[in-house]
């Protein structure tokens, strides 16, 4: 009998790698655990910081997940109309064990209709756009609902690693992850999050990002109204 526990992230073009990689360290710790990167074809998939990430299987090669995650990044504006990946993931997510994102990779889940009626987590600036798909936001850097398990934005999908760690296989087996992995966070800054940062920097933020939020806010729309 295979006691592999098969992990797969979707790699797609212009993810934010700190979504994929981090809680990818995390779980590939785990006992039995395989981890997979999966896209299209075994192409070089450029991230958001200029270097490049081989997938290692291909959407019709992929095995069957217990563990499916679609991390976010700028790339995800073009997995919204994508058939195929949405296929790809509606597929896996029907036996998948749990199903799962990492920051505002919960939207694209949400366009396949795998979040409807659930809680779910995003990054912060995205949060609400998760109603548009029937979608709970909840504003927490980890949300678990049944087998939806969903990370906040880019970092907290480290976090989100470790507790679906221990979900798989159990706490013990986490803390000693974290302690191979020194993850003992103390930032510099008290800025990660829209409360700790303060009006003017959110502000900015925000102002940096507008046209782009304005982009994706339009396709989405567009989508949910189909």
């Amino acid at each position: 009998m295979d006691t592999t526990l098969h992990i797969g992230f979707l790699l797609f073009p212009n993810v934010t790698q700190l979504d994929l990689t981090g809680p990818a360290q995390v779980l590939s710790r785990v006992p039995g655990a395989k981890t997979h990167l999966v896209w299209k074809t075994l192409d070089a998939v450029p991230t958001d910081v200029g270097f490049s990430i081989n997938p290692t299987t291909t959407f019709s090669d992929c095995p069957q997940l217990d563990v499916l995650c679609v991390p976010g990044g700028f790339g995800v504006e073009a997995l919204f109309e994508d058939d195929e990946t949405l296929d790809f993931l509606r597929r896996q997510a029907e036996h998948a064990r749990y199903v799962t994102s990492v920051c505002n990779g919960s939207l694209v889940l949400g366009v396949a209709g795998l979040l409807r009626g659930y809680r779910s987590a995003c990054h912060w600036m995205w949060l609400p756009l998760l109603e548009r798909f029937g979608a709970e936001p909840v504003a927490e850097r980890i949300v678990r609902d049944r087998n939806r398990i969903s990370g906040g934005g880019v970092t907290a999908g480290i976090d989100f690693g470790f507790a679906l760690a221990a979900e798989l296989a159990g706490e013990d087996v986490a803390r000693t992850i974290q302690l191979a992995l020194e993850y003992d966070p103390q930032p510099p800054f008290d800025a990660g999050s829209p409360q700790g940062a303060g009006p003017q920097i959110v502000a900015r933020l925000r102002e940096l990002q507008e046209a782009r939020l304005q982009r994706v806010t339009a396709t989405l729309d567009r989508v949910a109204s189909r």
